[in-house]
């Protein structure tokens, strides 16, 4: 699978040719994730703190707030890395502190250990320094304390000469279940997508800065390259989801198709009947795009996209089976109401009059509070969910918003003691409400 990768420079993202000067200015780094961040997990790297020159800390911060990202470059802190983690990097890449000692303060299961090799030999300090250790003896002092290795070959970098297969080979079964993540040579065109597909089946990725910033290797082609098809026509199945993954409908998809969704940031698929088509150009029913996924078994695409108007389906419904169900639904219903109830309704106070709402809450979150048994807790926990949807969409949140706050806290490694604040007793179970009405 590929991982695309933003090399961040005095705030600019960049590539470099052989660790050793600029090769190309790539833009704004903020710009360039929000394209990058279609075809999946990004690789941010500050080469700032790698060279121990200053730091690119808040935009990697502001990256991690809206994008999945693995993060490394001069991170020799076990401070930075928490910081990182439980700001939602899926994982912390770590190389000069890359030690059993260090890496043992770290989740395993959020660790990447980056191996930078020149001539094979381990160098790190940003590839100003060489180690002496051989790249098979780090593999296998770091593989208990980390969940896979990056591992770039420095006087390959940007250059796009090709891996080494054999080699790469080697290293996946040394690695022993660890994945690998190869850097540095990656070609365009076929031959990148070939090396791509064939380090996918032997259960390693790919990344790659050089071949898709000049646009040797479509963001398209780097995707697609693992995919296989049975169908006649080579289209791949690619199941539409909503932000929460809710299935919303059935396409397909070509390497055309791709490009142009990768490109615009739109739900663009290839219509077995017509051609090349865009989602709601005709309808209103617009897709914003977010991001593409793989299947496990690579015949079969996942769109993740924030889907607009009426809904996916051609009969003016949420999806191609129904009107959608639950907590989507729900909210989706509120939102409507909001707009058209009429004055002097209950629905228009509640939406209208902040204290009512307020009660409500402290009501409903009371009675959840002291429910007892299956049938009354649910009940009471869907008024809660009812009116904290209500509370949400008149401040401009949605569940959308409220999932993707609760994804980003799962990510988080350090946590609060979760103590009742002053004003709730705990050990009675009961909101003190003396002094809040």
């Amino acid at each position: 699978m590929i991982i695309p990768s933003i090399d961040i420079l005095d705030g600019r993202a960049v590539q470099l040719r052989g660790g050793r000067h600029p090769m190309i200015d790539v833009g704004n780094p903020e710009e360039v994730a929000q394209k990058l961040s279609r075809i999946g997990e990004i690789a941010v790297v500050d080469l700032n703190a790698a060279l121990g020159k200053g730091s690119n800390k808040e935009i990697i911060l502001r990256l991690l707030a809206r994008y999945a990202c693995r993060v490394g470059g001069g991170i020799r802190s076990k401070e930075l890395a928490l910081e990182y983690l439980n700001a939602g990097a899926r994982s912390v890449v770590i190389g000069t502190k890359a030690t059993p000692d260090f890496l043992s303060s770290l989740p395993a299961g959020r660790v990447i250990a980056a191996l930078d090799v020149e001539r094979d030999v381990i160098m790190v300090e940003g590839w100003t320094r060489r180690t002496g250790d051989t790249l098979s003896e780090k593999i296998a002092e770091l593989s208990p304390f980390v969940k896979g290795f990056l591992i770039t070959t420095i006087e390959e970098e940007g250059e796009m000469s090709g891996f080494e297969m054999e080699k790469a080979k080697n290293l996946i079964v040394a690695a022993k279940g660890r994945r690998i993540t190869f850097a540095g040579g990656l070609p365009g065109g076929a031959a990148g997508m070939e090396q791509i597909a064939w380090l996918d089946a032997a259960g390693a990725d790919v990344q790659a800065g050089t071949a898709i910033a000049t646009g040797a290797l479509g963001l398209a082609q780097a995707f697609a390259a693992p995919l296989v098809s049975d169908r006649a026509d080579g289209l791949w199945p690619t199941a539409v989801c909503d932000e929460g993954g809710r299935f919303l409908g059935l396409v397909y998809s070509d390497l055309e198709s791709l490009e142009a969704a990768f490109q615009t940031g739109k739900g663009v698929y290839k219509s077995r009947s017509r051609g090349l088509w865009t989602k709601g150009a005709c309808s209103g029913n617009t897709q914003r795009l977010i991001r593409a996924d793989l299947d496990c078994d690579r015949d079969c695409i996942r769109f993740t996209v924030v889907q607009e108007g009426r809904g996916f389906c051609h009969l003016q419904r949420r999806n191609c089976f129904d009107d959608g169900y639950g907590m989507e639904k729900l909210s989706r219903t509120i939102a409507r109401r909001m707009k058209e109830a009429p004055e002097g309704s209950y629905t228009k106070r509640l939406f209208s009059d902040p204290g009512l709402l307020a009660a409500k809450l402290r009501e409903e979150a009371d009675e959840l509070a002291k429910a007892s048994g299956k049938a009354e807790t649910v009940a009471e926990a869907a008024d809660v969910f009812y009116f904290g949807l209500v509370k949400a969409l008149t401040e401009g949140g949605n569940l959308s918003a409220i999932e993707g706050e609760l994804e980003r806290r799962s990510f988080k490694v350090s946590r609060r003691p979760g103590n009742a604040k002053p004003g709730y007793d705990s050990a009675r179970g009961e909101a003190g409400w003396a002094g809040i009405h």
